[in-house]
């Protein structure tokens, strides 16, 4: 988590935030026409509140006179007079109701805006950093950022930027006019203020650190939720769900708890300007009865003195949701901002070119690559695959198989070296060309929640139904499809839950088919699959990876004999590369390799295939051996 910068001072915004508070409002300047007119409806909408208190004054000197003996009485003031004042006053209050609606409006349009723009270009980001971001971000996190940052953000806008300025000028206006009439009776309404300021700066302080814990809180309870969603087959295999539940529950009390700081501190401060103004009020009334008596004001301007002042407690009492808005929109900026300013370690060239078809031939130079400092994930490698070759991946889990698939899109960039295609660095690609030239069918299938064609289309523009039918069938999927009631109409539900593992798989073949890419990566991982599964699914395969250089990290014997190339990775290294049967008369690592995991699963998937051919097992055939080398 990302902490506020230490040095805050108690009554004024550190640069950093004051940085982070003019970017927001740059961000509304973009709407400077919405924004002026606001400013604007706001200041008309001032100049009637005052009209409205001088008229209502100056009606009460109308009414209320002073006699030669300093007796107040009621005037006999025509009703015509009275009639023409009410008209002006309702005039002037009509008035002043369609300036605050317009204000309103206008303000809470351009907070949308604001929000609306922040959200998009947060998300666009997301979009475009490469993994090694998403690898150091916790899901939950960002999704607090996409909503309650952005949220914050908003408030600001609406609450912060054209309040606060209108709480500012409404404050030196009506001061100025309280000072004109007494300024015995500003004193007297002034006595706390100072209180009030000091005050207003220790609650800005410790609300901008209470919110940005908060928000800390919120991006960790969210993950929790998340994960919890994501992995709720474990959760239930493992009968965990009262320790899921009581992990949540810590978290969203931590969070309940860090809300009641944050409402408690408002709350206060809200409790003191109550005070504050209550007993301002009190010492008001009895010094300016006395002024009232002594003829030193009129109670016409004693009225308005009030009625000034009651629209400065209005003010005065959204200053703690004000200061309150700026801590949130500090905090909460400086969080998104952070994202949005964050560089991808992959990144497009300026002057990358669009890349048509490529032929395919890789070639990987003295590259090396690590996730992290001091902890290599590739070291020098150097190969070159000619075009349409089919390259099989062997080596124990941390080798470095996934880590070179991961280069060929440029997941990843390498820390040294270079990645050709065709002899061309594909740094100098545009991402989404060299994406379309290296297809990808991953162990792990994201499905998302959408009928099936819209699963197989996806990622490519215009697919037809033809187009989307012919690689159904490539990917031995169609007849599958085909017997659904709703056919390729059929919604596949939240992560493909509707659909078994081996059809989530060809389907996630399908989807890479279309896009027909002369590069091909292919994580063979069958092993959760039945056997007739595996069986379509290697069949797919076999249809994909024809015509195409094909990268396969593979689990099964016959993936790896079907290889022109076998690579056996070792600590981010080559280890041994050639044909099975070069790598078997070499007898080292791919032996052994062969030996202790491909010759056993065979015989395995063997025996299984004669019992499912034979409905039982004990009139099955015995399995035939597997030579050594040689074809079972």
């Amino acid at each position: 988590m990302r902490p506020l910068p230490a040095g805050l001072s108690p009554v004024r915004l550190s640069p950093f935030t004051m940085e982070t508070l003019i970017r927001i409002t740059g961000m509304a300047w973009r709407y400077k026409k919405r924004l002026i007119i606001a400013y604007i409806a706001f200041f008309g909408s001032i100049a009637a509140a005052i009209s409205i208190v001088w008229i209502i004054g100056h009606a009460v000197d109308l009414l209320v006179i002073r006699d030669e003996d300093e007796i107040l009485s009621l005037s006999d003031v025509s009703r015509t007079t009275l009639i023409i004042w009410a008209g002006i006053l309702m005039a002037v209050g009509l008035s002043r109701g369609a300036l605050d609606g317009a204000r309103t409006y206008l303000v809470d349009t351009l907070a949308q805006k604001v929000s609306y723009d922040l959200r998009n270009s947060f998300y666009n980001k997301l979009q475009h950093m490469s993994f090694a971001f998403h690898d150091k971000e916790h899901t939950g996190s960002l999704m607090s950022n996409a909503t309650s940052d952005v949220e914050a953000v908003r408030r600001f806008v609406m609450m912060g930027l054209v309040r606060s300025i209108e709480v500012g000028v409404r404050l030196i206006a009506l001061g100025c006019w309280l000072v004109f009439i007494s300024w015995e009776l500003t004193l007297i309404s002034m006595a706390f203020a100072p209180f009030v300021a000091f005050r207003s700066g220790i609650v800005g302080r410790k609300g901008r650190e209470y919110w940005t814990r908060t928000q800390e809180i919120m991006g960790e309870s969210v993950t929790i939720l998340q994960e919890n969603l994501a992995g709720m087959h474990v959760v239930k295999a493992f009968a965990s769900e009262d320790y899921e539940s009581r992990k949540y529950d810590r978290k969203v009390a931590e969070l309940r708890d860090q809300h009641y700081k944050s409402e408690r501190l408002q709350g206060t401060e809200s409790a003191w300007m109550t005070l504050y103004f209550t007993t301002v009020l009190g010492g008001l009334f009895w010094y300016g009865g006395l002024e009232i008596i002594n003829g030193d004001i009129s109670a016409g301007e004693f009225t308005m003195f009030i009625l000034l002042l009651n629209q400065i407690n209005a003010p005065i009492r959204m200053l703690p949701f004000i200061v309150n808005s700026f801590a949130r929109a500090a905090s909460s900026g400086k969080r998104l901002f952070a994202i949005l300013d964050a560089i991808s370690p992959v990144e497009e060239k300026p002057d990358a070119k669009q890349v048509g078809r490529t032929e395919g031939n890789v070639r990987f130079e003295k590259v090396s690559f690590s996730y992290a400092p001091d902890i290599p994930a590739l070291q020098e490698l150097d190969f070159d695959i000619p075009t349409g070759s089919v390259v099989a991946l062997l080596g124990a889990p941390g080798s470095g198989k996934s880590t070179v698939v991961n280069l060929l899109p440029r997941f990843y960039d390498p820390t040294d070296g270079q990645v050709l295609i065709d002899g061309q660095d594909i740094r100098d690609f545009t991402l989404e060309s060299l994406r379309r030239n290296v297809g990808i069918v991953q162990q792990d299938v994201f499905i998302f929640g959408a009928t099936i064609r819209e699963n197989i289309g996806y990622g490519v523009a215009g697919a037809t139904m033809d187009d989307i039918v012919r690689v159904s069938k490539a990917a031995q999927l169609h007849d599958h499809i085909a017997s659904l009631p709703a056919g390729y109409d059929t919604w596949v539900g939240e992560r493909g839950v509707t659909l078994s593992g081996g059809q989530r798989q060809r389907l996630s073949i399908a989807r890479t088919i279309l896009i027909d890419p002369p590069v091909l990566v292919l994580d063979d991982s069958t092993s959760s699959v039945d056997v007739e599964t595996e069986r379509q699914i290697h069949q797919a395969m076999k249809e994909v990876m024809k015509g195409r250089t094909t990268f396969v990290i593979a689990h099964r014997l016959s993936t790896v004999r079907e290889a022109d190339i076998i690579m056996v990775l070792d600590n981010g290294r080559v280890a041994e590369r050639g044909s099975h049967d070069e790598l078997m008369d070499r007898n080292g690592m791919y032996r052994e390799i062969y030996e202790l995991q491909l010759k056993p699963q065979e015989e395995i998937l063997m025996d299984a295939t004669l019992v499912s051919s034979n409905g039982d097992g004990a009139n099955a055939r015995p399995a035939p051996a597997v030579r050594d080398g040689g074809a079972s």
